[in-house]
């Protein structure tokens, strides 16, 4: 049928066609259109299902509402406005009967981004994860809104979980910090299993009812005392209390720097308090509001407070106070630190990059003594290199290597949960890194020694260790490599062979944009493991800062090693979302146009 278009209107049908059938289907101007006869009147639908695709000329009708008879998701004929909530609004097309014919406006609504925005929060709200994607999908196309999309999650997480920060955020705000690394099409798919993620967090969860501030907290002069108060509430475990002082501080106008010094400084006064998850979700909370320019930082803080008042605290565990008091050798480590600092602060700049004894050799036996066997060398060897010069950040990340190299010669004649083992320290220091390029404290300094200490009670899971890949070893097309990557990750107790594959591909001169790129992808076709999505994510973070050196490449070796323990999986979520993407695409699932 030949079509004319007038303004926005195109003519689909001659009008005794429609009352013909009842019910006609037409390709026109790129959409298949839906052409109901009822009460003589024409109305014009989307042929597809807004839910999953099926082919509404196939549902029933009965007193002007469609129903899809796969799933039984009812719209209204006149607006194509849905009463199922998790079926989407069905596209509704003006109609003018202009004599015998029928003319329809497919024209876009204006105000669709409001449309998908709102979708997103409902989706949600009722944790309904193929809403969430096509909402997605659809916001980050009309443009870049990849930040509103984590803004709304991230204010809907600290909002609607009582309990406050936990795995979901952390995911969500892992997933926007891997957005530059991912190929432009998995951008969207990140963004929704962080939201997909938040909205399992908080299903069936009773929401926060912050806690108002003290009268008169505008004052910036009560900041120091705040601090003092926050840290004596969190030691005794008032939740209560602790988080009245952080929003008041919030009020009285703290820094941002300060305020992460307040943070750091009562997650540091216990050792690895349950092993590290609130260090490391506090670094995550701070960098969700720097991607948000601080939006509602008093709620998103706030949030942070149950975790440290109700964690456990290594002083409490057997682990670290048997068969070697790793507590009490810290505590002695902790009474130098200041002198150590002093001193070193007269050679900083010269430890990593000078002539004399704390440059790169010296930072290459530091690691041996870190993953060694004695507890109290692994305590004076640290305060030997920050009395030598090496400032805190630095020493941070030589403990982060270290622990990256637990995973990437993780035995895997071990038990598999002690992946779990290996993957707390490494995250945790990476945290620590992290946390202390933001503020370098000597509170948080603290963390580096925790740190180490863990790195050292891994020590039996490298027994025998793996094997690293070595720079010799290469290929001559390493492009090939990247092509066997995902088969090997199709099949189980592949760890060796994919920390191989990874170390040969660097070192055979391969493209790390591209590995990275390709590993992101290799972990959102996952199931979303909360473990796997930190492991990557840090690692990325690391070898960002390492770049390709031996130490960088063996960071990826772990992370690949992690990801390949821990796959494939039952893959429904990423299910979920291709059926969104070929929805937004267009795709024609299930309908036959005659």
């Amino acid at each position: 049928m030949q079509m004319t278009q007038t303004e926005n209107y195109i003519r689909a049908a001659h009008l005794d066609d429609v009352r013909k059938v009842g019910r006609l289907v037409v390709a026109i101007a790129g959409h298949t259109v839906l052409l109901i006869h009822v009460d003589d009147k024409v109305y014009a639908v989307d042929n597809r299902c807004p839910h999953m695709g099926f082919p509404l000329h196939q549902g029933t009708i009965q007193d002007c509402i469609l129903t899809c008879d796969w799933h039984y998701a009812r719209f209204d004929l006149m607006s194509g406005g849905t009463f199922d909530p998790w079926a989407d609004d069905l596209p509704a097309f003006p109609v003018q009967i202009r004599g015998n014919e029928v003319w329809i406006d497919l024209a876009a609504p204006a105000d669709s981004f409001a449309h998908h925005r709102q979708r997103l929060q409902d989706g949600l709200e009722q944790g309904i994860s193929l809403v969430i994607s096509k909402s997605v999908i659809a916001l980050l196309h009309q443009g870049n809104n990849a930040t509103e999309a984590f803004r709304m999650g991230l204010d809907f997480g600290v909002r609607y979980r009582q309990s406050g920060w936990d795995t979901g955020l952390t995911i969500h705000t892992c997933m926007m910090n891997l957005l530059p690394y991912l190929d432009a099409e998995d951008k969207p798919r990140a963004i929704y299993h962080g939201l997909a993620a938040v909205a399992r967090d908080t299903s069936n969860q009773p929401p926060r009812f912050p806690i108002q501030p003290l009268p008169q907290s505008d004052n910036p002069e009560k900041v120091s005392i705040l601090h003092n108060w926050f840290r004596q509430f969190v030691e005794v475990r008032d939740t209560e209390g602790a988080e009245r002082c952080l929003a008041s501080a919030i009020r009285a106008g703290a820094s941002q720097t300060q305020l992460a010094q307040m943070l750091f400084t009562v997650v540091t006064d216990h050792r690895y308090i349950d092993v590290g998850h609130p260090l490391d979700f506090t670094n995550k909370a701070l960098e969700a509001l720097d991607a948000t320019g601080w939006h509602n930082a008093e709620l998103v803080l706030t949030s942070l407070v149950s975790g440290y008042t109700s964690a456990s605290r290594m002083e409490e565990s057997r682990s670290w106070r048997s068969p070697v008091d790793l507590v009490a050798i810290l505590q002695q480590a902790f009474e130098t630190l200041p002198v150590a600092l002093a001193e070193g602060k007269k050679q900083q700049g010269t430890w990593s990059g000078g002539v004399s004894l704390c440059d790169r050799t010296y930072r290459d036996r530091l690691l041996p003594i870190l993953l060694g066997d004695n507890a109290q060398a692994i305590s004076d060897a640290l305060l030997t290199a920050l009395r030598q010069g090496c400032s805190e950040v630095e020493l941070a990340g030589i403990v982060t290597e270290a622990s990256a190299l637990r995973i990437a010669q993780f035995s895997t004649s071990n038990d598999f949960n002690d992946w779990d083992s290996a993957h707390h320290t490494f995250t945790f220091a990476n945290a620590v890194h992290q946390g202390m390029r933001r503020v370098a404290s000597l509170e948080l300094l603290r963390a580096v020694f925790d740190a180490a200490m863990s790195v050292y009670l891994d020590r039996f899971l490298n027994v025998p260790a793996a094997r690293l890949p070595k720079p010799d070893k290469t290929v001559e097309n390493p492009a090939e490599l990247l092509h066997e990557l995902p088969e090997l990750l199709d099949r189980q107790q592949q760890v060796n062979r994919a920390g191989e594959l990874v170390g040969c591909y660097l070192y055979s001169g391969g493209e790390p944009k591209q590995l990275l790129a390709l590993l992101g992808k290799l972990l959102l076709r996952e199931d979303r493991q909360f473990h796997v999505i930190q492991e990557i994510e840090a690692a990325f973070r690391q070898y960002s800062r390492l770049g390709n050196s031996t130490a960088g490449i063996n960071v990826l070796v772990a992370a690949s090693r992690y990801l390949a323990a821990h796959t494939p999986t039952m893959r429904s979520q990423e299910q979920t979302y291709q059926m969104a993407y070929r929805l937004h695409r267009g795709d024609r699932l299930f309908e036959d146009v005659n």
